[in-house]
């Protein structure tokens, strides 16, 4: 088989955000059909796949974050939690090119994830840390989106004002 005639580093860097974009339109479409959600697994899956060839903890990071969200999104419990919690291997290596918000949305999807399983102690205690250091986001943008995050889509055994 010959060389492509391409560079392979230029194609995942080319490929990652654009795949994470495709998911992100998907996810926030109000109604998805089945194909639909298909395509967004797969996009999440690929963005992230294409960011493990970047060699960049903070982009697997959020590769994982965005599969679990995913996940979350099709009411995949199972799922969701077992990539949050690789989001949140990743979250603990961090080192300087992570943001304040990497920590909070940590947080926040793994609370989800256990949320979705059932295990709801763990889920309102990593959803009020997650709340806590969604409120000391440094940059206030950052802070809105992140607050509207955690308030999206179902808590399952968690009350509203279980501090959000």
């Amino acid at each position: 088989m010959n060389a492509p005639e391409f560079d392979e580093a230029i194609a995942h860097k080319y490929f990652a955000p654009r795949l994470n974009g495709e998911c992100w339109n998907l996810l926030d479409k109000e109604e998805r059909t089945e194909e639909e959600d298909r395509r967004m697994l797969m996009a999440a899956f690929a963005s992230c796949y294409h960011w493990l060839h970047v060699r960049n903890n903070l982009n697997q990071q959020r590769g994982e974050w965005l599969i679990a969200r995913a996940f979350a999104a099709l009411g995949d419990g199972e799922n969701c939690l077992k990539h949050a919690l690789r989001c949140m291997e990743w979250t603990e290596k961090a080192d300087d090119s992570y943001k304040d918000f990497d920590f909070a949305y940590a947080h926040e999807m793994l609370a989800r994830g256990y949320a979705l399983t059932g295990q709801t102690e763990k889920a309102a205690e990593l959803r009020a840390k997650a709340k806590e250091l969604g409120d000391q986001l440094a940059d206030d943008e950052d802070r809105k989106y992140f607050l509207s995050d955690l308030a999206w889509g179902e808590w399952p055994g968690l009350a509203d004002e279980d501090s959000i």
